[in-house]
């Protein structure tokens, strides 16, 4: 379905960046979960994306002239089937020459194979963070803006280890994403001394996860580690918890980040736990820039969006067209060093730049730096519930 920007964005006085119209001629896809486990989550990834866009499309610097449209397309998040057949229509029907997206890692891996690598599509992933990602056969099409779990649970166990946590039980969501996070933490976790008392995989749809908490429980440990989905079955394992007086706190990764979780009955006042993010220049400048559009700058994954949307655009302007091919070689030349530092708000200027035949160095909002498989190493924000709110502690 085409995405046409919002009239409050483009009415809002604060975004003179992203002001005007301009006449749209390159299609990109965006390929999100705007229903499913996350769907409060992707909106705001969506318009995050698309404010990127808008900005380069306004200064009339892409191309000459040229500008931007997106085309968005829902993943589900979990059907890769669906997602698959959401992906072709994108690049067959639509004829996008790059996708911003998709999101979970199951799914993101299948359009990843069966969609970006054999038409040559650069795909760049906001939040796809499966360390299995790393070394899929993608013929070199895909790229994250998010780090890997490999990462993430390495950090994760050493922030609950930091806490004089040394015994917990751990339920994951039954998919790539949740077996491949908590096998990063517990590596993580039991080299540091910790014990597991239980290792246990939930199903998402599900109306009761009585049986689940209780075998949890059960278990003797009496903090939970919950690496789920914040609008599925993370969300009914908290519930449950709260409801039966199981755990009354929880430990959390990125999945299970967002305003939606904080509905829960009985509140998650303490819980704490890993979100990828920054707070750099670049991150603050990000803050500002989507404050001016309405939107929420430190929304999760917001500015991993912003950066992946901004890398196609500029990858194009690298590679003097919007060439499929072109754009997929151009990404890392955009993103890392050597060239002038580019951060969010300044989309502009890079354009200026690589016109002139310089070279950009994209930091952004996240300090991208691409490795050889399309990973940034990324940085991670301990954030913590407190007074109903998520609340950054400490950058990792």
């Amino acid at each position: 379905m085409q995405n046409t920007f919002k009239k409050t964005l483009l009415a809002t006085a604060a975004a003179a960046l992203i002001a005007g119209t301009a006449h749209a001629d390159i299609k990109v896809g965006v390929i999100l979960g705007f229903t499913g486990p996350i769907e409060s989550l992707t909106p705001t990834m969506a318009d995050s994306a698309e404010l990127a866009f808008a900005e380069i499309s306004n200064s009339g610097l892409l191309l000459g002239g040229e500008s931007i449209t997106s085309v968005r397309a829902d993943s589900t998040c979990v059907d890769s089937s669906a997602a698959t057949a959401a992906a072709e229509r994108l690049v067959n029907s639509d004829n996008v020459v790059a996708i911003m997206g998709a999101d979970c890692s199951g799914v993101t891996g299948a359009i990843a194979k069966n969609v970006g690598a054999p038409n040559g599509v650069a795909m760049v992933s906001p939040s796809a963070t499966s360390p299995g990602l790393s070394n899929i056969e993608d013929n070199g099409v895909f790229f994250r803006t998010a780090p890997s779990d490999a990462r993430q649970g390495v950090v994760l166990a050493d922030i609950v280890m930091a806490r004089g946590i040394d015994t917990v039980a751990v339920t994951y969501t039954n998919n790539d994403y949740g077996k491949g996070l908590a096998d990063a933490f517990a590596t993580a976790y039991l080299a540091a001394g910790g014990t597991i008392t239980i290792e246990a995989a939930h199903e998402d749809g599900k109306a009761d996860y009585s049986a689940e908490v209780g075998a949890l429980s059960a278990s003797g440990a009496s903090e939970l580690v919950v690496l789920g989905y914040l609008d599925q079955g993370g969300r009914g394992i908290i519930q449950s918890s709260l409801d039966s007086g199981a755990f009354d706190r929880f430990i959390l990764a990125d999945g299970m980040i967002g305003a939606s979780l904080l509905d829960v009955d009985g509140g998650i006042e303490g819980t704490f736990g890993t979100l990828p993010g920054s707070e750099s220049q670049g991150a603050a400048m990000f803050n500002d820039v989507a404050a001016a559009a309405g939107l929420e700058g430190t929304a999760p994954y917001a500015a991993q969006s912003y950066d992946a949307g901004a890398l196609i655009a500029l990858a194009m302007q690298s590679a003097g067209s919007a060439d499929r091919a072109g754009i997929v070689a151009h990404l890392t030349k955009v993103a890392n060093a050597p060239g002038e530092i580019i951060l969010p708000g300044e989309l502009a200027k890079g354009l200026q730049i690589l016109a002139d035949g310089g070279q950009i160095n994209y930091e952004g909002a996240t300090n991208v730096e691409f490795d050889a498989n399309g990973d940034p190493a990324g940085s991670y924000l301990e954030q913590e519930v407190k007074g109903g709110a998520f609340t950054t502690v400490k950058v990792h």
